[in-house]
């Protein structure tokens, strides 16, 4: 679970710690507090788990020199490096990854690009990224996958459910020894009733998601193919 994001200190200090002892109380592993690394031992490796947000409670994401510093160090530690970024403006508008830092409400979040690539640069595996709360693309850089922003998952009457909105996507990957992408599948989903997500057969996050890759990231853009794989080309 990332906490490395806007909302992470709404209840102050003592909020976010009560927030990570309940997550520990039901075996949910959390990361996203500045300078944290969470590792995870699995049975064929171990994972280094860090997330970035642009505010002073989580590992800064403007800083890309203590980007690298910290990703470097992960990646020392683990054989699997995971990075997560809440970054990005905020509305149905912003399914475009743009090269240049985004505002939101008068915060600076940072350039998603030069950071999931100085990310990558500096040995991270694969880059997940939430914030603008809808879709954006997902794109392949040096073997790694870059998921710029999956929407939102799932709420309960606190997401607005209006068009792009309330469409989200499951991504599952698999990679290869040394961390590179070997394989993926992207599931359509849309959020309905008080927010919950449910299996959508018209695919239209899919179709979506593919679209944006092509334009933002041209050969690098990932297209999903109608069985929901993940495809290169």
């Amino acid at each position: 679970m990332n906490l490395a994001n806007n909302h992470a200190f709404d209840y102050g200090a003592t909020g976010a710690r009560l927030t990570v002892s309940s997550l520990n109380r039901y075996g949910v592993r959390s990361t996203g507090h500045n300078g944290e690394i969470t590792l995870l031992d699995l049975p064929r490796a171990r994972v280094a788990a860090l997330g970035f947000a642009a505010y002073p409670w989580a590992s800064p994401i403007r800083d890309l020199a203590a980007v690298r510093r910290l990703v470097t160090r992960a990646a020392r530690l683990a054989n699997v490096v995971v990075v997560f970024m809440h970054a990005g403006a905020e509305g149905e508008g912003q399914i475009h990854t743009p090269n240049r830092d985004e505002q939101a409400y008068g915060e600076l979040r940072g350039n998603p690009r030069a950071f999931a690539h100085a990310a990558v640069d500096a040995g991270a595996d694969i880059v997940l990224g939430s914030g603008p709360h809808v879709l954006r693309g997902m794109e392949l850089y040096k073997d790694r996958l870059i998921a710029y922003s999956l929407g939102n998952l799932a709420g309960y009457r606190n997401f607005g459910l209006g068009g792009r909105t309330a469409l989200s996507g499951l991504v599952r990957a698999r990679l290869g020894p040394q961390g590179t992408f070997a394989a993926g599948t992207f599931t359509s989903l849309r959020l309905e009733g008080p927010g919950l997500p449910r299996i959508d057969p018209t695919r239209t996050a899919a179709h979506l998601v593919t679209s944006v890759s092509r334009q933002d990231f041209g050969r690098r853009g990932l297209r999903i193919l109608p069985t929901g794989a993940l495809a290169t080309r």
